[in-house]
């Protein structure tokens, strides 16, 4: 028997090693966990797998006709059998241009595969035990080698496969950049690609995405199908990888790996994962016998070392030119580090003739994303803003894993001496200003103004309520809405956004935001809140609705503000009179007069009587009535408010009182 002091002892030793293992390092819990490399991760490895002393997990290496596979120790409750799953691989083939089979992510009732063959069944299935239903097997495939045996004819190919391997459905590698546009992937040239599976028990969908690091997962998934895998997987099932080499052989790496059974898995910071090994040099040629006279060797040797200086002097003067910076704090947000380097030769040297707009922190061109053909704006931050790198953080953290179809994708940035970058896909039809108040563009219907709200309504409700925190915008405004191809409406430039927690309020106490668009209360107390966003949207309502600016000071007077002058037109009854006179009264009534009345109460001086955004959504969709609007006979007018705002402290002032720098598309 232990005596008191011994067992407090084993507790004491129990508590330091728990806390210094691997198991607190992994984050490993009963139905979720994340390998940054695979020390102490307490997987059950068979036949050839084996973990390096960096972590890196090698499935197989370049032995012929072997197996290699890594399964989770303990098996997870499959009782609902929704999960998310992603991680990181790399193959180096044996040969450059041939690659091995393969391998697979799967789900199986055993870790362990009885009579299992190599080669093209990537050690799952033998020939007795293929396409059979009691194998309850569910697996995604990267097929690096031809197998028409089983139907597949393309080489590099993911599939989806039960039971079985032939796919349910399979595809080329690739991945779709900017949303549409497909780019395949190669997988046996030791590129570390990141791979998302996810699988929802409601929709009985299953979606497989790919993207090559450092990218963010692509909002489109390369698979995507209808599977029912309640019928596959019983209720206790191990979840691992498994490799096969045959005639060809290929080392198969996986660099880390994340999988939760009960929401979206984890994020993988790529900067922590092991490097695999790099691919094998040529062979070198053999040595002659034959022996080199010493002059020629001297003469040999000084032209060498000539050319030395020269190149070295001029990859010195070319390695300043392109010279970048790195901080710490980058390694905490998701979007992809370009260099400095290929954003140059997109813009072509940022040429005059490529620039799309500039304002009050620098300046936006257009370019080309050299060897990919993928258009991009170039956000360029001013040298001497004194602002400029505070908003550029602050554009990277909140932009850098936000993904919604009514949002401008930031697909990444650069740093440089002086200069500061983001890389943004190209939105061709430019800002939303452009058409309401610019006379050289065509007029925008009144469909095209409807959806363009609701698709803002969706991004602002995004924002608020459906991530991890809340996001406010703090400068929604038409300059801020770009327009696709298709006229969609996309919230872009998020230089003044702040997050918080749900729950909590924001602790900030600086007025930011645009002069017209800014909340009442927000001038007393400098404190944006989700309200203040609703307000700024319901200023961009009458926007659209009325086809005027917020301000026109060369009004007369009781015009000159926007909202003062539709609150009076529905004091009278006939709020469908200020509707923008190009429509030329071709709108549904009902649809302009709910705009109107909408804008007015989310730009209502009192906050409690605002919206959220979810109902602004449900008023927009026609799934509920919106309410009266209360006067409010102490309501400030916005003329005393302006004239406070310019009484204020400047100290803490942010007004984008200029043209918005993506006027011209971005």
């Amino acid at each position: 028997m232990f005596s008191i002091l011994e067992l407090l002892l084993i507790l004491l030793c129990s508590s330091v090693f728990l806390k210094h293992s691997g198991f607190a390092q992994v984050q490993h819990k009963a139905d979720n966990f994340i390998y940054h490399g695979f020390n102490e991760s307490n997987l059950n490895l068979n036949g050839i797998a084996k973990i390096h002393s960096d972590g890196l997990l090698e499935l197989t290496n370049i032995s012929y006709y072997q197996i290699g596979r890594a399964f989770s120790r303990f098996p997870l409750d499959f009782h609902n059998s929704s999960f998310s799953t992603n991680f990181v691989f790399a193959i180096h083939p044996e040969m450059a241009n041939l690659g091995g089979h393969g391998f697979v992510f799967t789900i199986s009732p055993s870790p362990e595969f009885t009579g299992a063959l190599a080669a093209e069944y990537f050690g799952l299935f033998s020939n007795s035990t293929i396409g059979l239903d009691s194998n309850h097997v569910f697996a995604v495939e990267f097929d690096t080698i031809q197998t028409p045996d089983f139907g597949d004819i393309d080489n590099h190919h993911v599939g989806i496969d039960v039971n079985d391997l032939v796919s349910n459905v399979s595809a080329s590698a690739a991945y779709f950049f900017l949303n549409d546009q497909l780019k395949s992937l190669e997988l046996i040239r030791g590129n570390q690609i990141q791979v998302w599976i996810d699988y929802d028990e409601v929709e009985q969908l299953v979606n497989v995405t790919l993207a090559p690091i450092p990218s963010m997962k692509p909002e489109k998934p390369l698979l995507s199908t209808k599977i029912n895998l309640s019928l596959v997987l019983t209720d206790s099932m191990y979840v691992g990888f498994s490799s096969s080499t045959g005639s060809m052989a290929s080392y198969h790496y996986i660099l880390g790996w994340s999988f939760n059974k009960s929401g979206p898995a984890q994020d993988l910071n790529i900067l922590k994962l092991p490097s695999p090994p790099s691919l094998p040099p040529l062979p070198s040629k053999p040595k002659s016998g034959k022996k080199v006279p010493v002059f020629k060797i001297m003469v040999l040797l000084i032209i060498a070392s000539i050319l030395g200086t020269i190149i070295f002097g001029g990859v010195y003067i070319r390695r300043k030119k392109y010279e970048e910076l790195h901080e710490d704090w980058e390694e905490e947000y998701g979007p992809q580090r370009f260099s400095y380097k290929d954003i140059y030769k997109a813009t072509e040297g940022f040429k005059d003739k490529g620039l799309l707009g500039s304002g009050g922190f620098g300046k936006v061109y257009k370019g080309v994303l050299p060897c990919s053909d993928i258009q991009v704006a170039v956000k360029k931050f001013s040298h001497d803003s004194g602002q400029g790198m505070k908003q550029f953080v602050a554009e990277i953290a909140s932009m850098g894993r936000l993904r919604h179809r009514n949002l401008v994708q930031l697909l990444g940035y650069c740093r440089r001496k002086g200069e500061l970058l983001l890389v943004y896909g190209y939105v061709p039809n430019g800002s939303l200003d452009r058409f309401l108040f610019q006379s050289n563009t065509p007029t925008l219907n009144w469909v095209q103004r409807y959806q363009i709200l609701k698709g803002v309504a969706s991004a602002l409700l995004y924002l608020h309520e459906e991530g991890d925190r809340v996001l406010l915008h703090r400068d929604v405004k038409a300059s801020n809405v770009m327009l696709d191809a298709d006229f969609i409406g996309k919230l872009g430039d998020f230089g003044l956004a702040k997050f918080y927690d749900h729950g909590s309020f924001p602790q900030t106490t600086c007025i930011v935001g645009t002069i017209g668009y800014l909340a009442p209360e927000v001038s007393r107390t400098g404190r944006a809140t989700t309200g203040s966003d609703v307000f700024a949207y319901g200023i961009l309502m009458l926007e659209v609705a009325c086809g005027r600016k917020t301000i026109e000071p060369h009004r007369p007077h009781g015009e000159v503000i926007l909202l003062d002058w539709v609150l009076d037109f529905w004091k009278r009854g006939v709020i469908v009179e200020t509707s923008d006179l190009q429509l030329e009264g071709k709108y549904m009534v009902e649809e302009m007069e709910l705009v109107l009345k909408l804008g007015l109460l989310c730009a209502h001086s009192t906050p409690a009587v605002r919206p959220t955004m979810r109902q602004v959504m449900q008023y927009l969709d026609g799934k509920a009535v919106i309410p009266d609007i209360p006067l409010d006979s102490s309501r400030t007018t916005n003329e005393d408010l302006i004239s406070s705002y310019s009484s204020a402290s400047k100290d803490c002032f942010s007004f984008s009182i200029t043209a918005s720098i993506l006027s011209y598309g971005r």
